[in-house]
């Protein structure tokens, strides 16, 4: 995808809605990438990046369009360990953004790296573990060093890991109980996935970790707005409650499957099936929880 179809993509929904469509509701994404190609921001070395960019700039001018206020902002793996561009935005634009910041968690200096990015201005550490030996780091002994420095930090740690690796996580919230902890993405199980869900809810005993019902355009068996995805919601709702609840659009990954407003909009529109007290939960009072704004 080029730059000029991705930028098509991503507004082509904004005059087809009405602006009735857009209310006055506060709307808080927490969870969007953003990257430029750029000498003074060079990207990771083999790193696989589109062609095109999503700027601070391009990621406001949409916010505005389609009615979302504020914005968390993830440092996206294209630049790694190098979270320059993400400060660089936290800087410009005061109070629009907080920002999460990556470290290399194999590395006995991150403890101290991710304490540089905290007084710098970000708010937050994402650590990225797969299911394959290859980040059994995430069970190894730097991690109790970097899990403790976010608590003495009081900042969130934020996981995007898949549903094998909540036990892992488990023994680590179990050691840091006054640590806020984010779950990306549902832990990525997809609808009608009983077995691993249930190794999400487990988590819903430590009062401190929350999730984000998000990516529900891959994890869904049907189109949009994914019916089959109410029931683990409700699931999630049960178990954790609304306040520990957030929508993110994780944008702009995969952009050919939904645009920006589509994303918004899905959380927007479609959430009939909880209280306007619930709704108001994810849309923006979760997200404030961990990150506040001040709104």
């Amino acid at each position: 995808m080029n730059r000029r179809s991705f930028l098509r993509g991503s507004v082509a929904l904004m005059g087809s809605l009405p602006q009735k469509a857009i209310p006055r509701a506060i709307m808080i994404d927490s969870h969007v990438h953003v990257w430029k190609h750029s000498a003074r921001f060079p990207f990771a070395q083999g790193a696989n990046v589109p062609d095109f960019d999503l700027s601070a700039e391009d990621l406001l001018a949409l916010m505005v369009a389609n009615g979302v206020a504020r914005t968390v902002l993830i440092q996206v793996i294209h630049y790694r360990w190098d979270n320059r561009y993400l400060l660089d935005v936290l800087h410009r634009y005061p109070g629009k953004f907080h920002g999460v910041c990556r470290v290399n968690p194999e590395d006995p200096a991150a403890p101290d790296r991710l304490s540089e990015l905290t007084e710098a201005g970000c708010h937050g550490l994402r650590l990225s573990p797969g299911a394959s030996a290859a980040s059994d780091w995430f069970r190894g002994p730097l991690m109790p060093a970097l899990w403790k420095r976010c608590a003495d930090l009081k900042v969130p740690m934020t996981l995007l890991l898949p549903a094998s690796r909540l036990p892992d996580a488990g023994v680590w919230i179990e050691r840091y109980p006054d640590l806020d902890v984010v779950i990306d993405h549902m832990a990525d199980v997809p609808s009608g996935d009983t077995k691993q869900s249930e190794l999400l809810l487990a988590l819903a005993r430590y009062p401190r970790v929350y999730i984000k019902i998000s990516h529900m355009w891959s994890l869904s068996r049907q189109p949009f707005p994914y019916p089959d995805m109410t029931a683990q919601i409700l699931r999630l709702r049960d178990a954790f409650g609304s306040r520990r609840l957030m929508w993110g659009t994780d944008w702009p990954i995969v952009p050919e499957r939904l645009s920006y407003s589509s994303r918004v909009a899905l959380y927007r529109d479609h959430l009939g099936f909880l209280s306007g007290t619930e709704r108001e939960d994810i849309l923006q009072k979760s997200v404030q929880r961990i990150w506040p704004f001040g709104l």
